[in-house]
């Protein structure tokens, strides 16, 4: 076997072979040797046929010693084997095809070395690294940060109201669903007029109805709040006017006293004394101006702002049909009271049809045995759409290893998955999260079978079984829903599984089971 660069003084081209664990020994060249027992034909240089003295092994298999594989480099421009005249190659790159050799992951974060055989199968299906589409926003994620994704991050992640209305909805329209929410606390809408109850919005309605005489109350409690902040009003507006009325006596009088001294001007007094005269009461004069102009600028105003026809129409309205309501108060009570027998009445019939629901699905589906039977129908239809990637993989109902046992279920990829995407049909086992996890063992151990049913009568069915690995994270007590699936992405080809000569699929469906044994399994 070639190397690429001289070591520890070999001559480059060739790699000296040992014996793994045993002890290495160089004989002395043209020595002679004598064995105790007869000397094997590998321990025999090909070339001068003595016990090899620093042997060296070529490509084609056949060991030489060291001076030998030199004399014959030397004696041929192409060294060619001696035994089957094969070409001595100098330099050899067989470890950079090696499928033994270990490599690295060349997902980013992975540091797990693999052997370079396994590389593409740890890629596409072990490699915790390697990105999955999330089942539900159908996003390329990490599978180590899946969980984490789907519980903490995905748009499309169906979580519980926070109202704890029962409804399961996408975590994107949480907001839109609070909007409507019937667990939802709301003020009442008599607040603005005093109601101070605040009520779950499903609870609102029949505050409304059972509290109507209190609210009309109140609307008209607050009417005549209204009523007496108006008269309030009228009455500052009647103070303004007078005093308005008063500005403008006070400006006649002081018009006619200064004619009065206008007439005084023209007969007596100095030039002098007239004049100062004069400049007093024309600033008296500007000054009574300025204040009407103000008066009459705020009457303006104040009879803009509280012009209170529209708003006694209003409270007229209010009234008339506040005594319409009270009129027919009474008629609302006794068919509130009826009303109400029937919403009774159809409840505990909708709560008795939808426990009778849940108890014939579960009756139906589930089974207690550890055992599966998954039908899958429409195979054609559900693979295009793998195919398509509309939706890329389908779970199985849930079955359990007993009545309070571990919750489990199958998940399968018509299309494939990993290294068998587009070539077979993967299939998987899934440990979820049961109402008896706590009383239950941890990590789960069982033996895990997965089976292709035959249907034509002749039992040919395909299985793969696994012993749960304790170590991996698919089989730990789950914190979400459920844990990574864990089998098989190569389970069964296509072209086995789809050939008209076999008989897994029948009326475009075919069945699948899982068998967990149940073998030393405390049963609670």
């Amino acid at each position: 076997m070639a190397c690429s660069e001289e070591q520890g003084g070999v001559p480059c081209g060739f790699f000296r072979q040992n014996s793994g664990n045993s002890m290495s020994l160089d004989f002395e060249p043209d020595a002679e040797y004598q064995f105790v027992e007869q000397l094997e034909e590998r321990y025999r240089c090909a070339f001068c046929r003595s016990v090899l003295h620093n042997p060296h092994q070529t490509g084609c298999g056949h060991r030489f010693c060291q001076h030998c594989i030199l004399s014959l480099r030397e004696l041929n421009a192409v060294p060619l084997c001696p035994v089957d005249k094969e070409v001595i190659k100098s330099q050899e790159d067989h470890l950079q095809h090696c499928l033994f050799q270990a490599v690295q992951c060349s997902n980013e974060n992975c540091r797990e070395p693999v052997l370079r055989k396994d590389l593409k199968e740890h890629l596409s299906a072990d490699c915790p690294f390697r990105e999955e589409k999330c089942l539900y926003c159908k996003e390329d994620v990490v599978v180590i940060d899946l969980q984490n994704h789907e519980e903490n991050l995905c748009p499309e992640y169906p979580v519980s109201c926070p109202n704890k209305c029962l409804q399961i909805i996408p975590r994107t329209e949480v907001d839109e669903h609070l909007a409507v929410c019937p667990e939802a606390e709301q003020d009442c809408p008599f607040k603005h007029y005093g109601c101070t109850v605040k009520d779950k919005r499903g609870n609102l309605q029949e505050h409304e109805h059972s509290a109507l005489r209190d609210h009309m109350l109140l609307v008209l409690e607050k009417n005549f709040q209204l009523e007496e902040q108006i008269s309030d009003l009228y009455k500052s507006l009647e103070q303004k006017e007078s005093k308005i009325q008063q500005l403008a006596e006070t400006v006649k009088k002081f018009e006619k006293e200064f004619k009065q001294f206008a007439q005084l001007f023209g007969k007596n007094g100095t030039f002098l004394s007239n004049i100062q005269v004069l400049a007093s009461h024309i600033d008296k004069s500007a000054w009574l101006e300025v204040q009407v102009r103000q008066l009459l600028q705020m009457a303006n105003q104040q009879q803009s702002k509280f012009d209170l026809r529209p708003l006694v129409e209003a409270i007229d309205t209010v009234k008339q049909k506040i005594t319409l309501l009270e009129t027919h108060d009474q008629r609302l009570v006794v068919l509130e009271g009826e009303t109400n027998k029937h919403d009774a009445h159809i409840n505990i019939h909708k709560a008795q049809l939808n426990k009778n629901e849940e108890r014939f699905k579960l009756l139906e589906s589930a089974c207690y045995n550890g055992k599966l039977i998954w039908k899958v129908t429409d195979y054609k239809l559900k693979k295009k759409e793998a195919l398509d990637g509309h939706t890329v993989s389908i779970f199985s109902q849930p079955f359990y290893t007993s009545r309070c046992g571990y919750r489990l279920c199958a998940r399968a990829y018509l299309n494939g998955d990993g290294s068998g995407k587009g070539t077979h049909l993967s299939l998987y086992f899934v440990v979820m999260r049961g109402e008896f996890d706590s009383l239950l063992q941890w990590p789960f151990r069982q033996r895990v079978t997965l089976m292709l049913l035959d249907q034509s009568g002749k039992k040919n069915h395909i299985m793969e079984t696994f012993k749960a690995d304790p170590n991996s994270s698919s089989f730990k007590r789950p914190d979400g829903e459920m844990n990574i699936a864990s089998g098989c992405p190569r389970f069964v080809a296509h072209s086995t599984l789809e050939n008209a000569k076999n008989t897994y699929i029948k009326d475009d469906t075919l069945f699948l089971k899982v068998a967990v044994d149940l073998t030393d399994l405390e049963d609670l």
